[in-house]
Formats: structure tokens, sequence, C-alpha cells
């Protein structure tokens, strides 16, 4: 009798299908973004996919949301984008994501390749005087590429995966031709793919030396950066911290990394935070360790060599690029901060002697009980109180995404239960609102409250992303600091330019009016029997409400922000 044999079909589907089914296979969840011309054969195939999408109101929101989601989730965002204007709306958002190392994966749409050159509507090829799309990207995406073809689209595909799974990940741009996603492609395509995993160990470095360092140091200080929270590492630092007596000072983007209400806390290190870990450490510290952090220009205090002046320095970081980039460490490890940390505490917490942990106690009690009490500022009271009242009613879960930073770097003692986002990266403004919605997607559950805290400035640049948070019923609570001004400006202005002001006020929309046509709560805050109000009647979890603080626009924090 014949032999019977399976019969293999080479099936074929669509370019635009093999995209989707790529980001299913990357695990995406959402997809942010606005449809156009030449992406929509991508959007027909989202239609019942596995990939939710959200229409934004501008593409830049977009951008925003994808890199808040990949902020709070430790996945990758992404966003999705027409041709020419929906792609270069894009750039801010992306260069943010760049700066801040958030694995973003941008879909564009392009015009057909057989009109390049020839001035087709939003052509962007690059191509007979076109804008070049993929040169704008270039110097903020890990990988960009403008897919010309469907035949080399599983070697593209393996290079975008590899730079969204890198240890030091970014944004990732794919520009799909509408032709090309109409193009026919071997549907097992993917069963090629290389999805990296993070399982092998980094290389530790000399342990036993920051232990024999700890070990002699009479006022060890920790600075703990970001790198300690994406390495897990909160918890032991605190058992560090706690065990050997050692001071904890953070980064601006890794506040309560311990919790700043607790007696080894130095708080923030930085140029608008209390300045008591700047005092600490330049009068009583002998060994400053740096644990994830970059040492950059805010926390530095445009590098102030008193803060590392006869000191010893001691350095852990996980990318061997931040080993002594600004300085000289005395021992310099790369590796995971958690499983140094684990090593070292294994090492230390039977060695260091009790009184040795005393003594460090005293030290920083000490220096407390002598340190001037830093005056009152009546002029902030109000957003002393406001954060006062929210670390208080929120101790933990909460998400707070910040654009100002000013005042929660000196007035908000966040919990290690809590977390906080402030607006580095390239510090745009208009970011907190998207990013927080993002960050929302992914987190679902009413029970954690999420605040958005900007300047009236930066709520005018993105305030119509609250109706996309109306939209999909986002609960989100946006506080806007409401001065009529760029108050940032206007105090540079104010004090380095002789008070000749310009451009720098501005008159504000009525805000009740504003959040009752989004249809949303809105609530004015001018003293703190308002702040009670809000924290006590106010619903913060299950709904979408406009908090109004009111500032004097000629009250100016001290500090100088250029140099």
């Amino acid at each position: 009798m014949p032999v019977c044999r399976d019969k293999v079909i080479d099936m074929k589907i669509t370019v635009s299908a093999l995209i989707v089914r790529y980001l299913e296979r990357l695990g995406i969840e959402f997809i942010f973004g606005m449809p156009g011309a030449h992406v929509l054969p991508i959007y027909d195939q989202l239609h019942g996919s596995g990939v939710k999408s959200v229409l934004v109101k501008h593409e830049q929101g977009a951008a925003f949301m994808a890199g808040g989601y990949a902020r709070v989730s430790h996945r990758i965002g992404a966003c999705i984008a027409t041709a020419g204007p929906g792609a270069t709306n894009l750039i801010t958002g992306i260069a943010n994501a760049y700066a801040e190392r958030l694995p973003v994966l941008v879909i564009t749409g392009e015009t057909s390749t057989y009109i390049f050159g020839k001035g087709g509507l939003q052509e962007s090829s690059g191509e007979g005087g076109a804008i070049d799309q993929g040169e704008l990207f270039r110097g903020i995406t890990r990988y960009h590429k403008l897919i010309e073809r469907g035949d080399y689209l599983g070697q593209v595909l393996n290079q975008a995966t590899r730079a969204l799974f890198a240890r030091d990940p970014g944004p990732v741009l794919l520009s799909i031709p509408y032709n090309v996603q109409k193009e026919m492609v071997d549907a097992d395509l993917l069963d090629h793919l290389h999805i990296p995993r993070h399982g092998e160990r980094v290389p530790c470095g000399p342990v036993a030396e920051l232990a024999r360092l700890i070990e002699t140091a009479e006022a060890p200080v920790i600075v703990a950066g970001y790198g300690a929270i994406q390495a897990g590492a909160r918890g032991v630092v605190s058992r560090l911290s706690e065990a050997l007596g050692i001071p904890v000072a953070s980064s601006l983007k890794a506040k309560g990394v311990v919790s700043e209400g607790s007696h080894l806390s130095l708080g923030c290190l930085g140029v608008t935070s209390n300045g008591e870990a700047y005092r600490y450490i330049v009068e009583q510290a002998d060994l400053v360790i740096f644990l994830g952090a970059g040492f950059n220009e805010r926390t530095s205090y445009l590098w102030d060599s008193k803060l590392l002046a006869g000191k010893k320095v001691a350095q852990v970081d996980r990318d061997a690029a931040q080993l002594n980039k600004v300085f000289k460490a005395d021992v310099a490890i790369q590796g995971d901060i958690r499983e140094v940390l684990g090593e070292l505490l294994a090492r230390l917490e039977c060695d260091v002697a009790s009184v040795t942990t005393l003594a460090r106690l005293e030290r920083l009690a000490g220096h407390r009980q002598a340190a001037p009490q830093p005056p009152a500022c009546a002029q902030f009271r109000l957003m002393e109180a406001f954060f006062a009242g929210l670390a208080a009613r929120f101790p933990e879960d909460a998400m707070i995404f910040d654009d100002n930073i000013v005042f929660a770097q000196r007035y908000f003692d966040v919990s290690h239960a809590n977390h906080y986002f402030p607006n580095t990266g390239i510090s745009s403004l208009g970011h907190a609102i998207p990013a927080a919605i993002g960050a929302r997607f992914h987190t679902r559950d009413l029970a954690i409250p999420t605040f958005a805290i900007l300047g009236d400035g930066g709520f005018q640049m993105c305030c119509m992303e609250i109706m996309t948070a109306v939209n999909y019923r986002i609960p989100l609570n946006v506080v806007v600091i409401n001065n009529a001004s760029m108050s940032l400006i206007r105090k540079n202005q104010f004090q380095l330019y002789g008070e000749r002001y310009i451009d720098c006020d501005f008159v504000n929309p009525d805000f009740h009016l504003l959040a009752q046509s989004f249809g949303i709560r809105h609530r004015r805050i001018e003293c703190e029997a308002d702040l009670d109000a809000l924290f006590s009647q106010d619903d913060l979890l299950g709904s979408i409400n406009l908090i109004e603080i009111l500032l004097d626009k000629d009250a100016f924090p001290t500090y100088l922000s250029v140099r």
C-alpha cells in the first residue's frame, strides 16, 4: 500500500498580521497611538487580537504613555503612529524613553515604496527631498529600520528584539511602508525569533575590598540611585543600613528606596532638597557608597567638589559604563546590586561590632541635633502641607508621576512602599498626565491611587489626554500648581536677569469649568482646610479629579537652577 505522508502547506500571512503576532509574542498588552492611512493595515489586524489599542489625543501622549507603562510594568511599552506628522509628534516622548532607558517599541507607517522620491503625501522616506524619518529617530533609538521588503523581516525583528531586551534597553523604531504591510510572508517566521533571557549572572567585583572599606569607616554613607530600585534592592539596602548603622541618601529618581521617614534616611541628595544629605556627607562622611547612582547634575550639586573631597568612594553598578564615569572610585564593582549587597551583608553582619554600629548612629543623631533647623517657608506652606497629607493619606502603593519635582524633592517623604516617578529623562513638560495614564493601563487595581503632578504651563501642553483617561475610565488625580506662570523661567529671570520678565506669565483657563467640560471632579486648594477636605472627603481612588493648588507667582525657591 502507498505510504501516506502529511502534506506540508506553506501558510502565508500579511506583514501587518505578522507584526501584530510579533507584538503578542513580546507580551505587549496595549499599544498607544492614533490611526492614520499609512498604518490602517496594522490597525485592521489589531481588531480582535490580544493587543488592545488605546486611542490618544496626540501622538506625543502615546509615546509618554508607552514610557509610563514600561516604567511601571518593567515590560515593553508600545506606540503606533502614521507617517510624517504622526511619527514626528512622537519624537519628544521617544527621546524621553531613550534617556530613561525604557524598552518602547515604536511602529510607524510610510508611503508605499513605489512612490518613494515622488512626493507622496506625508512621505518621510528621505528620497527626493522628503524628510528622512529614520535620521530623525537615529539618535533616540537603540535600533531603527525602514523595512522596504518583507523577505528580510525575520532578521529585522531579531535585531529589534535584541535591542528591546538588552541589559541597557531603549526605544526601537520599525517604519513599515503601506505596500509592505500588505506583502505576504511565511506565518512561521516568528518561530525563529530569539527572545533573550536575563538569567545569566553579571560578574561581581571585589566585594571583599568593599567590606574592608565599610569595616574601617567611621561614617559611611550610602547614596542610592534608581539602579538600586531597578535591581529590586530596596529590602537589602534597608537591611544593610540598619545592620551596620549606615545612613542612606537617594537620588531624585530613587526617592523611597528606603522610607524617607525612617531614622537612617537622609532624604534626597540634590539641589532642590532640604540639604540634610548634603550637609551630612560634607561634614561627617569618610566613605561614600554609590549604588546604581549616576551622580548627575541635580544630585551632585553641579559636581560640587566638597561632596567627595577627602573621602573614600565605592561604586556598585550593573552598567560597566557608569563605573568611574564621573569620579575615580577606590572600589568599583560591576554587578547586580541586590546580589552584591547580599554577599556584603553575609560578610559583614557578624564582623562589624555592635559598638561600631552604635557609634555611627550616635554620630548621625549628634549631627542632626547640632544642625540648624531650616526656617519655615510660609510662601510654600500649602505645597508642604499637600505633600505631608499625601504621605499620610497614602503611605503605600501610591504611584506619583511628578513633572514639577522641586516641591516633592523638599517636602515629600516617600515610603519604601510607594512609587515615585519624577520627570527626569529629558525633563520635558507635559509628561506626567500621559505617563500616569500609561502606567494605569498596567495597574488597573482601584486600590492604587495615582497622581500626576505638574505646573500649569506643562498642564496646557497635555491636558487633552485627560479625555483619554475619561474615555477608558482610568482613575487619576491631576494636581495642577496654579501660579499663572512658567515658574522656573520666572525664577531665573528674577534671580539672574534683573527681574526683566518676558514670556513667562500667562492667563489660565477656569479650571472648574474645564473639569466640568471633561466630566470630571474639581477641587480648588487655597488653604489648608481645603487640603483637609481633599484627603478626607474626595474619592482619590476610583475617580478622575482635577486638583488645583494656588501658588504666588512671586514665591521663588532659593536654589539656582543654571550655572
